[in-house]
């Protein structure tokens, strides 16, 4: 069965109550139990279950080709819960360019608590067999990167992480299902912040983890999500199943309107760089072509004159809306090194885009009339 038709129907079934096509929403916090305390109908309590809930899992495995998925209330819930389930003390190899979120989670609370956590250039095959040399847990690629659009193959470093008996997590949150699915190539776990597109109208908050395998290690991120309580809520389920709903059609959109504007500024004179991998100048674009149905509607540029010509290329912007985030319908823009602060790595003429579902040609305006502002 195709991907389009997998993210309509999985977790999709009539209410078999009502017969409602629409999922239901089920808000209750307890269920009815048995005189001795036993699930009468397989839930007792919302933080380990919930009815809606369980619906988005199904999907969400369905849609990545995973035994089982996990929802959580964020993306870095997600991340934190899987990390928190690893042995104490474990190694974990984190690409050097991941979301700066992930690497404060690292800095600030995996590593006070006896984890050994190190940035390397996951997406170099030769720099990662080198770091694998020493054991590790888990290696943590992120590709496209968030926010240079860097490429990884997925199916090289699967193999180098399972040859040297570690597991690979890929955040797949810029690609999502629709134009890549990281289990196919060999991963072991997908990340989703599923706020982001798979949610895809910037109203819900959630993340999520798929398993190749719903194994002893699914059980214990599962109990991790359970005890540490950062399950999502029924309703953010229930918008998040939605919006999974109509997302294939609208990742191609984006890939689209992403595509269009990436070759305009790849173009333009006051456009020092361009970090797409559609454009075919990109390193991994051979990679990506390979392993993705399309390129996504994710892209950063770099404008000549560094940090303040970024700012007001970013200040002159009409249709492009000044937030963070991603994914939703319209396009955003930030100067992504002021979001993230302090120890930021990100280029400070860096502008990252989400780009949306407006027509191109509007965008395309907007974007050559505030470069033309600053010249």
């Amino acid at each position: 069965m195709r991907f389009e038709t997998i993210a309509i129907h999985a977790g999709g079934e009539p209410d078999p109550e009502t017969g409602a096509i629409a999922p239901p929403l089920h808000l209750s916090t307890t269920f009815e139990l048995s005189p001795d305390s036993r699930p009468l109908r397989g839930y007792r309590y919302a933080r380990e279950a919930n009815p809606t809930q369980t619906r988005l899992e199904i999907a969400l495995a369905a849609m990545e080709g995973g035994e089982g998925a996990l929802f959580f209330a964020s993306g870095m819930g997600a991340g934190a819960a899987l990390a928190q389930s690893l042995e104490p003390g474990s190694r974990i190899l984190l690409t050097h360019d991941s979301y700066y979120a992930f690497q404060l989670l690292a800095k600030d609370y995996l590593e006070p608590f006896g984890f050994r956590c190190e940035r390397v250039p996951v997406g170099d095959p030769e720099a990662l067999a080198r770091a694998l040399r020493e054991p590790a847990a888990l290696v943590w690629a992120e590709t496209p990167s968030n926010p240079l659009l860097n490429i990884t193959d997925i199916g090289l470093t699967a193999a180098l992480a399972h040859e040297a008996g570690a597991r690979l997590l890929v955040d797949g949150t810029f690609a999502t299902p629709a134009l890549q699915r990281p289990l196919e190539l060999g991963a072991d776990f997908v990340l989703h912040s599923t706020t982001k597109y798979l949610g895809g109208h910037s109203d819900v908050l959630g993340g999520a983890v798929v398993f190749a395998r719903k194994d002893s290690f699914f059980e214990r991120v599962l109990h991790t999500r359970r005890i540490l309580g950062a399950a999502g809520s029924p309703f953010n389920a229930w918008m998040v199943l939605r919006g999974a709903r109509t997302l294939a059609a609208r990742m191609r959109v984006h890939s689209e309107n992403a595509q269009r504007l990436a070759e305009f500024l790849a173009t333009h004179p006051r456009v020092e760089k361009v970090h797409y991998p559609g454009l075919p100048h990109h390193p991994g674009h051979e990679i990506a072509r390979r392993q993705m149905r399309a390129y996504g509607g994710m892209l950063s540029f770099e404008v000549k004159g560094g940090r303040e010509a970024a700012i007001g290329v970013v200040a002159a912007l009409k249709i492009f809306v000044r937030a963070t985030s991603l994914g939703g319908v319209e396009s955003l823009a930030e100067h992504r090194w002021s979001t993230e602060g302090p120890g930021s790595t990100t280029p400070e003429g860096l502008v990252r885009l989400s780009v949306g579902l407006e027509h191109p040609d509007d965008l395309v305006e907007d974007l050559a009339q505030a470069l033309t502002t600053r010249a």
